[in-house]
């Protein structure tokens, strides 16, 4: 075997000297490398200083609440929600005790087989699909609570089938659940309630309860479990006490209520439709005393777990509309009904006098600029020929004519013009909401010359003055609008501010709000009265069947031809007693004939309940 050549000390140092010198060259560093490092090494050690200044001072709450709920399962304890009553303090809305099932979110967001098992046997125990129970979890807010509510308001035989799946990641609580009595026939008024999916808690969603949710609500308490660190239960208290919320007494009457919603819907069956309007108010105080818009909804479905599906039901259901309250966000054509007021801005604007005499052929015609030989005309109701009227006769009977001429002018009479009708609209509270206090409120829709030019591209024509000064055309109002204005005729010219709460957590709501005061204007105020009254007490009178009531009263119909005058809007409005006014009416029902022959008889047993029930009684004690 080759043995391997020997390498010698001295041959490996004689041949270091002998390698050349540009084989080894040593640079000094620059000063300058050593600043950058220095300058690096410094902002790091400020950046890592800021930063935790920032998490032991700026965040030292939240990780020391962070850490507490590490060893501490917070549960909220539910406040008492205020209760809702009637006028008289008949109770609409209250809370019974249930159960709510909270689940232990940390937990089971770290193990997803233990949340799939754990939901999977609470679908089946609860009947809540696995897909909402998810939902609501990766909604809640369990930054702020160890323990979030997944299922709100399950029934006691629910609870024990939970408690018996002896899942260590639930926990089922005593809780406090809403109930609405009578719920679809006070629901478009009182609204529902529903659950924060950040917080957990229960908040008003629609209707009263969600405009006064805050004085309604009261402040959650908690419930605190303390642990070890193997999570044995160590101590149970309660952190902190629920404050109840405040009693809210509504303007309703409940009684009222009841009679009118049975009855409008009767009205509707015999009719073969299915939707109306019914608003009472008392017009000295601007209080609804009943608000009724049907399709309705049953509240309570909104507050029991498992109702999904019947909760999408209505929400989806564009035909019928059950969710829509018509009273303030449906906008119609008014019809006759805005003649009165028309009356009065001819009146105060020396348009007409009360003793104004206008011929009514049944119908006028206006001369048509693009065929000269073939005018256009403007019928009376069914071309009845009325002869000679005055404003007072012109309300009774209902006159077109009349009012085409009192509103766009023809023959002697210059008539108010859109302009003004726009300003009369506007002051008598058309064109904007009401504030009511329910959410959406519609304000309606005030056609203008302009409006219609940018939107149509024609012309603002005679003929467009005339529909709107009969409630035809493009004016919109609300029913609330509609009944507020009536109101301020029956109150000698005080236009209130509609209100649905009397008071609040025992304190009486303010005084009447004055939108708007025509005191002044007697002499317009009392031909007005004059011819709704005539309406009633004479024989040509459209309101004529409610003059065998036991008392006063004052009234006007209106017929409103809507999509393309292939369907009929009936209109009633009303007040009673007529010489000191205690209710004003308004009922309206859609796709029906013309309001003296299916809106009065509703409006005539409505008026006569409430004289035999209410008033009757009051006058005798």
């Amino acid at each position: 075997m080759r043995k391997k050549p020997e390498l010698l000390f001295e041959e490996f140092a004689t041949d270091a000297r002998g390698t050349s010198e540009m084989d080894y060259l040593e640079v000094p560093v620059a000063s300058s490398m050593f600043a950058i490092a220095g300058i690096a090494v410094l902002v790091i050690l400020i950046s890592l200083f800021l930063r935790m200044s920032y998490l032991n001072i700026g965040q030292k709450q939240f990780y020391s609440a962070r850490a507490q709920r590490n060893v501490n399962l917070e549960r909220p304890l539910p406040a008492q929600r205020g209760i809702i009553t009637d006028r008289y303090g008949e109770v609409l809305a209250k809370n019974t005790d249930t159960f709510s099932v909270f689940a232990d979110a940390a937990a089971l967001l770290k193990d997803r087989q233990l949340l799939s098992e754990t939901f999977s046997q609470l679908s089946d125990a609860l009947g809540v699909p696995v897909e909402e129970l998810e939902q609501t979890l990766a909604a809640g807010d369990y930054e702020q609570a160890a323990e979030v509510p997944i299922v709100r308001n399950i029934s006691p035989e629910q609870a024990i089938a939970v408690r018996g799946l002896n899942l260590g990641t639930i926990t089922v609580a005593n809780d406090l659940r809403r109930e609405y009595i009578d719920g679809e026939i006070f629901a478009q008024a009182l609204g529902y309630t529903g659950v924060d999916d950040r917080r957990g808690a229960i908040v008003g969603r629609a209707g009263l309860e969600r405009s006064y949710d805050e004085v309604l609500r009261g402040s959650d308490g908690s419930f605190v479990t303390s642990r070890d660190a193997r999570a044995n239960v160590l101590d149970e208290h309660i952190a902190a006490q629920p404050i109840s919320g405040k009693k809210l007494v509504t303007t309703l009457d409940a009684g009222l209520q009841r009679y009118f919603d049975s009855r409008l819907r009767s009205g509707l069956r015999s009719l073969g439709v299915t939707v109306g309007v019914g608003v009472a108010m008392d017009p000295k105080t601007g209080e609804v005393l009943s608000l009724v818009s049907i399709p309705s909804y049953d509240n309570n479905l909104f507050v029991t777990p498992g109702k999904s599906k019947e909760r999408a039901a209505l929400v989806n259901d564009s035909v019928r509309k059950p969710l829509f309250n018509r009273v303030v966000s449906g906008a119609y054509n008014p019809g006759s009904t805005i003649k009165p007021l028309v009356a009065l801005a001819a009146l105060h604007e020396g348009v007409i006098t009360p003793t104004t005499l206008v011929y009514s052929k049944g119908y006028i015609e206006v001369p048509n600029p693009y065929v000269p030989d073939k005018p256009t005309r403007f019928v009376e109701f069914n071309q009845q020929e009325l002869g000679l009227l005055t404003v007072r006769s012109a309300l009774a009977r209902s006159s077109n004519v009349f009012f085409y001429s009192a509103g766009g002018g023809f023959g002697d009479i210059k008539g108010l013009g859109i302009e003004r009708l726009y300003q009369y609209w506007q002051q008598f509270g058309f064109g904007k909401k009401t504030g009511i206090g329910l959410e959406p409120e519609q304000p309606g829709f005030l056609p203008t010359i302009e409006e219609k030019e940018t939107r149509t591209r024609q012309p603002w024509r005679l003929g467009d003055t005339f529909n709107v000064s009969i409630g035809q055309g493009d004016l919109l109002v609300t029913p609330i609008q509609l009944i507020n204005q009536i109101a301020s005729i029956a109150n000698d010219g005080l236009l209130l501010k509609p209100r649905l709460v009397r008071s609040v957590g025992g304190a009486a709501a303010s005084p009447p709000e004055i939108l708007e005061n025509y005191s002044s204007w007697q002499m317009e105020l009392g031909e007005v009265q004059a011819g709704m009254r005539d309406g009633v007490v004479k024989d040509y009178g459209r309101s004529h069947a409610l003059a065998d009531l036991p008392f006063s009263a004052a009234a006007k119909t209106g017929s409103a031809q809507i999509q393309n005058n292939t369907k009929t809007n009936a209109l009633f409005v009303g007040y009673a007693p007529y010489e000191d006014p205690r209710i004003v009416i308004l009922v309206l029902i859609e796709n029906a004939k013309e309001g003296s022959l299916n809106a009065i008889p509703i409006a005539k047993d409505v008026l006569n309940w409430y004289y035999e029930n209410r008033l009757g009684k009051q006058d005798t004690e």
